[in-house]
Order: C-alpha cells, then sequence, then structure tokens
C-alpha cells in the first residue's frame, strides 16, 4: 500500500485520538524505580526486515575476487565497487539503476560515501542463523535463539540502564518480530517494549487533555481521575472479579503518580517534532514543537510520508532528552511512496519511492537492485542519526554518540549463485549471513570472521582474539552475548562476552 502525506482531516483526527488516549500505551511506568546505572548506554535497533545479504553490503564480492566462479556468483563488476584506502575492510556497491526489481523507478547508491566517513565505526561479524522463518528468525535475532531466558537484547539494556527512564524501551516500528516481547517473564513491567504505530502524532498520548480543542481545567480532570480511580472503578464487579489479575494490575498502575509523572515531564514538549503549520496547528492546541523539531526535521525531511524518517526523528528525540535506553526502528514491509505519486505511466520519478513492498524480501523479485536500494536506505538514516546524536553533548565532553550503538538486526542471508551472468535475478533465504554494527563502542574498522569469495559463504572466528576460523560458523547465541558485552551489560554469566567484538 502506498504511504502518502498526512491530510488536515487525518491530522485533526489524530490528534483527537491521541489525546483522548491518554496514558493507555505506555504500560509499566515507575518514577522513582529502583536499581538502573548512572552510567547508561543506549541502543537502536534497526530491523532490516526481509533478509539484509552482508554480500551485498559491507561484505559485497568484486568479480575480480570471485574467479571463475563469477558468473554464476552473486558478486559485482569491479568498476561499481567503492575505492576504499586498503586500511579499510569493507566494501560497497555504488551504482546508478533504472529500476527495483519489476518496479520502474531510478536510484542511485552511495554506500562508499558511508563507509568512508563511518569505518572506523562499524564492525561485521559473520553470523549462521537457525531458521529461515521469517517470524522465527526475527525472534531469534533479537533474544539470541532464546539464549538468556528468552528475554531481547532491548529488554536487557532497558533492565541493566532504564530504571531512570521513562520509557526506557520503545519500539516505533510495527508488524515485525524484532519488537515481540520477550520469554523472561522475571523482568519488570517497564523493562518490556512500548509500542509506537504513529510517531509523530504518538507524543500527544503523553497527556491526558493537553491538544484538545476544548482542554479540561487541570483540578476537574484530577476530580475525575480521582473518582473513577478510588470510586467507581474498584466497586464495580469487573474489579471485584479480577482486581488481582496481572492485566488489570498494569491498567491501575499506569494511573496516579505514574501518570502525573509523565504529564509533569511535559514529554509532549519535547518529543513533538511536526511544524506548528497546517495540517498539525499546534499552537492553535496549547502545543508547541519540540526546541529540535526544525532540526531533526531537516535530517529526515521525508518525516510526513517516509515512516523509517518519522521513526528515527523521535528515536533521537527519546534518547536526547533522557526518554529511553534503546529504541527500535525499521522500514517496513509496506510499499511507500510520496504523496501523489502512482505506478501507471512511464515509471517513477527518482526519489519518489522510499521502501519497495516486503522490504529487503523483495529480493525474491528483483535481487540486486532490492538489496542495493535498501542498504543504501539504511546507511541514510544510519548517518542521519549518527550525524544528530554526534552533535549532542553527553557529559566531560563526550557525545550521544560516544554511548551509543546501532545494531542491524535481520531475519537471515539471501541464497548466493546467480543465473549465469545475469544482471537481475531473484533468490531465496539462507541461514549463512553476517551483522553490521555501528558504534564507537565496538572493535571499529573491523571484520570479525570473513567470506570466501568463490561461494559467498561466511565462515567464523575465535570469541576471544578475533582470529578468523574457516571451520567455525558463529552463533546467535554468541553474537547476542557479545553485543551485550560490548553494551556493558551484566548477564550474570548467562551469557558470555565476545572481547573480539569490543573497542
Amino acid at each position: 500500500m502506498s504511504h502518502s502525506k498526512i491530510t488536515r482531516r487525518r491530522a485533526l483526527q489524530g490528534l483527537t485520538a491521541a489525546a483522548a488516549g491518554g496514558f493507555a500505551g505506555l504500560s509499566g511506568i515507575r518514577p522513582g524505580r529502583a536499581g538502573g546505572s548512572e552510567d547508561p548506554r543506549f541502543l537502536i535497533v534497526l530491523c532490516a526486515s526481509g533478509g539484509a545479504s552482508i554480500i551485498d553490503g559491507p561484505l559485497a564480492i568484486s568479480t575480480s575476487e570471485a574467479g571463475v566462479a563469477a558468473p554464476t556468483l552473486n558478486c559485482f563488476p569491479d568498476v561499481v565497487m567503492g575505492d576504499f584506502d586498503p586500511s579499510i575492510p569493507f566494501s560497497a556497491v555504488d551504482a546508478s539503476l533504472g529500476a527495483v526489481g519489476p518496479i520502474p523507478v531510478p536510484f542511485t547508491t552511495g554506500q562508499a560515501q558511508f563507509i568512508n566517513a563511518h569505518h572506523d565505526d562499524m564492525l561485521v561479524s559473520t553470523l549462521t542463523t537457525t531458521s529461515v522463518n521469517h517470524q522465527v528468525a526475527q525472534a531469534r535475532a533479537v533474544t539470541g535463539n532464546g539464549a538468556w531466558r528468552g528475554r531481547t537484547i532491548q529488554e536487557a539494556v532497558a533492565n541493566q540502564y532504564g530504571a531512570a527512564f521513562p520509557l526506557p524501551n520503545v519500539h516505533l516500528t510495527t508488524g515485525t518480530d524484532f519488537t515481540q516481547r520477550g520469554g523472561d517473564d522475571s523482568l519488570p513491567a517497564w523493562a518490556y517494549g512500548e509500542q509506537v504505530a504513529n510517531p509523530a502524532l504518538w507524543p500527544l498520548a503523553l497527556d491526558g487533555s493537553r491538544g484538545t480543542s476544548h482542554p479540561v481545567d487541570a483540578g476537574v480532570l484530577a476530580t475525575a481521575r480521582a473518582l473513577r480511580n478510588d470510586v467507581l472503578d474498584v466497586n464495580s464487579r469487573f474489579n471485584q472479579a479480577f482486581a488481582g489479575s496481572d492485566g488489570v494490575r498494569s491498567w491501575t498502575g499506569l494511573r496516579g503518580s505514574n501518570q502525573a509523572a509523565i504529564e509533569q515531564a511535559s514529554l509532549i514538549d519535547q518529543l513533538l517534532f511536526v511544524p506548528d503549520e497546517a495540517p498539525y496547528n499546534l499552537s492553535a492546541r496549547g502545543l508547541q514543537p519540540s526546541p529540535d523539531a526544525a532540526l531533526v526535521r531537516s535530517v529526515f525531511p521525508n518525516y510526513d510520508w517516509d515512516p523509517l524518517h518519522a521513526q528515527a526523528a523521535l528515536a533521537f528525540l527519546l534518547i536526547k532528552n533522557r526518554v529511553s535506553v534503546t529504541v527500535t526502528i525499521g522500514p517496513s514491509f509496506d510499499l511507500v511512496l510520496e504523496d501523489g505519486t502512482s505506478l501507471g505511466g512511464g515509471g517513477l520519478p527518482e526519489g519518489s519511492m522510499a521502501n519497495p513492498p516486503i522490504a529487503f524480501d523483495f529480493s525474491h523479485q528483483g535481487h540486486r537492485s532490492t538489496q542495493a536500494f535498501m542498504w543504501s536506505r539504511l546507511y541514510e538514516v544510519a548517518n542521519g542519526l549518527i550525524t544528530l546524536l554526534q552533535g549532542e553533548e553527553w557529559s566531560g565532553g563526550q557525545s550521544l554518540w560516544d554511548r551509543t550503538m546501532i545494531h542491524v538486526a535481520t531475519d537471515f542471508g539471501r541464497s548466493k549463485n546467480r543465473v549465469a551472468n545475469a544482471g537481475e535475478f531473484g533468490t531465496g533465504h539462507d541461514l549463512n549471513n553476517g551483522l553490521l554494527t555501528i558504534s564507537p563502542l565496538v572493535a571499529g574498522n573491523t571484520v570479525l570472521g570473513g567470506r570466501d569469495p568463490s561461494t559467498g559463504m561466511t565462515y567464523g572466528f575465535d570469541p576471544g582474539t578475533g582470529a578468523p576460523d574457516t571451520g567455525r560458523n558463529m552463533t546467535e547465541e554468541e553474537i547476542f552475548g557479545g553485543l551485550l558485552g560490548v553494551l556493558g551489560v551484566d548477564t550474570g554469566g548467562e551469557t558470555d562476552s565476545v572481547p573480539a567484538m569490543e573497542a
């Protein structure tokens, strides 16, 4: 389906619904929670749904490397390979293509530019996964195949660092199992992820009355809430029957001091990044954009029609304003076209499509173009987030970026072969792959493991020394433990760190 710009009617409906919804989406707010850390690290999970092939991104193979295997291997003409200093171990595909699979939309990749700018913070770790089912593989990607009692990497980071943060764990992308709750029920409720369907309008849900056309007097609202909480609900038959259930306890826990703490923090004023103009007209409803709104819109200018730009804009604001310690974003499986664009006629204008159908999985229809388009999309968003985080001081001359990890999580890899000399071809799912992590916290400018340029298959490495090991494949559990080690999460011996991954 096509995502178009938000119309005035849709905006006004969203404003009303979000404000009326109050705190329905804010499960587990606990002001003054015990524990946590005064030295947090931040995690952004950038989901590459559908299978991001590492040999179409930072481990792309050139024709000259492939040698005699080149005609039937997924490799690239030397002329389109990015030109790097020999000390940079990554590769890049820089090409201009006229279509993404069967979709006639021209685009130009710029992978080499990203790698030249950020290679010192880039780590590729090879990996062989355990499932080619999207849902199963996505869940295993964020739990390390259940490595730590089933908790996700987002939940682990939230539990370690998020006690003092209003919403430690926020999921801004929907429709994948990268954002499903993990299997560890021993975690506090506030460590589980908060799902956000509309990043542009969701901040309105952080206040129970502001932003409405007819604001309610604060005293009247407090009296109504007290009547509801202390008289009507507690004496209802429903409450008498189910008051002891986890669901009801969680729901009632959203009210009272928890709700007041969120409103008093004025998060609505910190996180609204849409402009004060039609169709939003914030000032007419007593609201104003975040002080950083113009900045994030300049970095992610397609926020009003590209969901990933909107997610990235809010992700930065959540971290910058000390609201969250982990945020999950990523392209959806939906076709995303700029408002007014249609597939009819002689093709689409360059830049008018932000996302092909089924994201990386569109490689079934056109592997080479889909992978090139989607890798460039990930790099563009990662670059924007890095730029914003580098510009924000944490303390002592350290930036927010110095404390942040962007981890590109994906389901699995793609098959490695092609029809002889085909410039475009379809691929299936493949367990063998690798992962990209970007952070000053990782061993930068590094490939752990490697890939055989005659087969496209990756191989593993020694977790301690990082020495390549062609007879080994890295597991989901190992990479999960390694990422938590980089982030300084204390797993109590439940997982093993991977020193080779750490800066």
